[in-house]
């Protein structure tokens, strides 16, 4: 059966004290709403609508991004998750595959989770699972196999409120159905509202099947203020890093690593510690990424070496056995197999030729204060140290510059570039001036 994921991601999230919508706060680089899409992926679905409310241009921007075929519906009142739910109705009208309503604010479902829904025979599935501390949860109160009813803790008599297998929100049903079930929705309810929890109760009058698939409890966070967000993000870490090293990554420190979302890593790769992966990265196996780098939409072949205190930024593509080290930038640049650019350099907007040597304090000079240029260095290149680039530029395979150039026409394979001042040597003129100045200091200090 086909699948259609409605994604709620209408509220304000008012304890996040924040002019951002909720699901847009961000775990691991990305937004929350993308990590439930992210998950949902698993399933292929035909159709992904995402319910906005506030900040509903923001949450359609950050939604299309993720996925451009992803529709936005308005919810423009908030009257309750069955509400936002029909809201979808319009954008799947004549879908009669299986509808999924997932929370965009809940980030941590796991696929398998998904796929076990997906999987179920029942006319409803709720999932559902049990709670180390069932709290003000919702009790899913079962019948045999069936799931009678979901009861609200407030409305709970005591042998309902010692249920520990509570209610997550998530609900799916064949659209067609599931869009009738909401149609017979009352908002008889002290905050007259229209509420999902309702669908079982409502099925069952029916004498339709309603099912409830578990999982676990931490799959279930949902995210309402700064502090869950920190602690989620923790939780995120945590897992990523154990996941990684279960896939051979070698991490030396791993508390210190920051992953995000995206974040590639091969086997027998080499993580030391305090990295931080920004989004969109992939490491191959066996490159080693070195202490305190920061590394963000680039890509790393195997056998590279990063760091330490490297920056790597967005557009950076590093072939094998690149070497890139301390207090080095790259941005929007191209490096082949075997080039080093080992010390205190800044390369954007460039290609660098296999095995050339970058000489420290280089710099591509790339923007003239409107527009950014390119520089094209060749294979076995050699550019000595304290070369100032100023593109666009392009120095030639084999070539060289001398130290302390500024590079301001293009060099031609084999030639060595010199652009410096001549050097003027005034014999004993050093003894003369210090003695000038220290007479100078001498007389202001009588004076004063």
């Amino acid at each position: 059966m086909s699948v259609a994921l409605i994604i709620l991601a209408a509220g304000k999230g008012t304890r996040m004290n924040s002019d951002l919508p909720k699901v847009l706060h961000p775990i691991a680089g990305a937004p929350m709403l993308h990590h439930a899409m992210a998950t949902g992926t698993v399933l292929d679905p035909a159709h992904v609508v995402v319910v906005a409310g506030f900040g509903a241009d923001l949450v359609t921007a950050s939604a299309n991004a993720f996925d451009p075929t992803a529709r936005v519906v308005l919810q423009k009142e908030q009257l309750g998750t069955g509400h936002a739910t029909a809201q979808a109705k319009d954008a799947l009208k004549g879908f009669d595959g299986l509808a999924i309503v997932l929370f965009g604010d809940t980030p941590f479902l796991r696929p398998e989770t998904l796929e076990a829904i997906a999987a179920s025979t029942a006319d409803v599935t709720v999932l559902g699972f049990e709670a180390a501390d069932p709290g003000r949860y919702g009790r899913l109160v079962m019948e045999a196999d069936q799931l009678a009813r979901i009861v609200e803790f407030k409305d709970a008599s005591e042998a309902e409120r010692a249920i520990t297998l509570c209610n997550s929100g998530v609900v799916a049903a064949p659209a067609p159905l599931m869009f009738d079930l909401i149609d017979a929705l009352d908002n008889d309810n002290a905050q007259g509202e229209y509420y999902l929890t309702d669908l079982p109760r409502l099925a069952r009058a029916r004498d339709l099947s309603v099912t409830v698939v578990q999982c676990d409890e931490a799959e279930t966070l949902g995210i309402n203020s700064r502090a869950e967000l920190a602690a989620a993000d923790a939780q995120f870490q945590r897992s990523a890093r154990i996941q990684m090293m279960e896939d051979g990554v070698t991490m030396m420190a791993p508390d210190s690593v920051y992953l995000s979302l995206d974040t590639i890593i091969g086997r027998d790769a080499l993580i030391e510690p305090n990295v931080v992966f920004g989004p969109g990265v992939t490491v191959e196996s066996g490159a080693t990424i070195r202490a305190f780098s920061h590394l963000e939409g680039c890509h790393v072949s195997q056998g590279a070496i990063i760091g330490p205190y490297a920056r790597l930024r967005p557009g950076t593509e590093l072939a094998e056995d690149v070497r890139v080290g301390n207090f080095v930038e790259i941005k929007n640049a191209t490096l082949a197999a075997g080039a080093k650019v080992n010390h205190l350099s800044y390369i954007g907007d460039a290609s660098i030729g296999e095995a050339s040597n970058i000489g420290a304090g280089t710099i591509t000079c790339n923007y003239d204060g409107v527009m950014k240029h390119r520089t094209e260095i060749g294979a076995r290149a050699f550019i000595g140290s304290n070369t100032m680039l100023v593109a666009p530029v392009s120095v030639g395979d084999e070539a060289m510059t001398g130290s302390g150039s500024v590079i301001t026409s293009d060099v031609d394979a084999g030639a060595l570039a010199l652009a410096r001042a001549p050097q003027v040597e005034k014999p004993g003129m050093a003894r003369k001036l210090f003695e000038m100045l220290k007479a100078k200091k001498a007389r202001q200090s009588r004076g004063s």
